[in-house]
């Protein structure tokens, strides 16, 4: 690009509007614009203009508008300050609660993806007590789907499949099984081909799940009634230990 170039000049886009408004070639050209620009004016269709209604406004206008935002913000930070010493109060913690619901899941990260355009993400996981692994774990589990899952399978191969937690659950509760002890009924499924887990996740399943194990009698009931008699001295009773 030569060094010669012409600069092209700059007006002011009030100034145009009032010369398509008046059609007054000569105030354009009092104030340096040349005729010809002038009359390219005249020329051009009036285009609407973007703006906000605070440049409309008058000096007592934005006094009021100030004083109003800074009660708002005075009453915001008074509720987030709540909110955040009942959390500790409270020692809440998204690292101690799981949401297996999928729906709310997907609220709370358009929650946070909202917020983060304020705010770093480092902050707004500090403040509702939300690790960044969990965070893009839960990024990465949108795409896969599984809601009611810790991980996904695709980076977890080892992990159970719902069917085989489903196969553990039905053996567990199953009244066919209820004279098997847990460690054993892990090593009878792996004998039936049902389930390849150890014993260890069979009781944290177990205990993640609160699975209740069928506890039935299987000796008969006592009887609980005595003798009865119709009249009186018809039965006694003698009692001989000593004897």
């Amino acid at each position: 690009m030569s060094e010669n170039s012409r600069i092209q000049k700059q007006y002011d886009h009030r100034l145009r509007r009032l010369i398509q408004t008046t059609g007054d070639l000569d105030l354009a050209i009092r104030h340096g614009v040349p005729r010809s620009t002038a009359r390219g004016w005249l020329k051009q269709t009036r285009t609407d203009v973007v703006s906000i209604d605070v440049l409309d406004m008058d000096t007592e206008g934005l006094q009021r508008e100030v004083l109003f935002l800074r009660r708002r913000v005075t009453r915001l930070l008074a509720l987030l300050h709540l909110v955040v010493v009942a959390f500790k109060v409270a020692e809440f913690s998204f690292d101690r609660v799981r949401i297996p619901d999928g729906g709310r899941k997907r609220r709370l990260l358009r929650a946070i993806e909202r917020t983060r355009t304020h705010l770093p993400l480092r902050d707004v996981l500090r403040l509702i007590g939300m690790s960044s692994t969990r965070y893009h774990a839960w990024l990465g589990k949108q795409e896969c789907g599984l809601d009611d899952q810790r991980c996904c399978p695709r980076t977890t191969p080892q992990q159970l499949t719902r069917e085989e937690s489903h196969a553990i659950r039905d053996m567990v509760t199953g009244d066919e099984y209820r004279h098997v002890s847990t460690g054993t009924l892990a090593r009878l499924a792996q004998r039936l081909g049902k389930v390849f887990a150890s014993p260890t996740s069979w009781y944290r399943l177990v205990r993640a799940n609160k699975w209740c194990r069928p506890r039935q009698r299987v000796h008969p009931a006592k009887r609980t009634v005595g003798i009865r008699v119709s009249r009186a001295n018809e039965i006694w009773h003698v009692d001989t230990t000593l004897i």
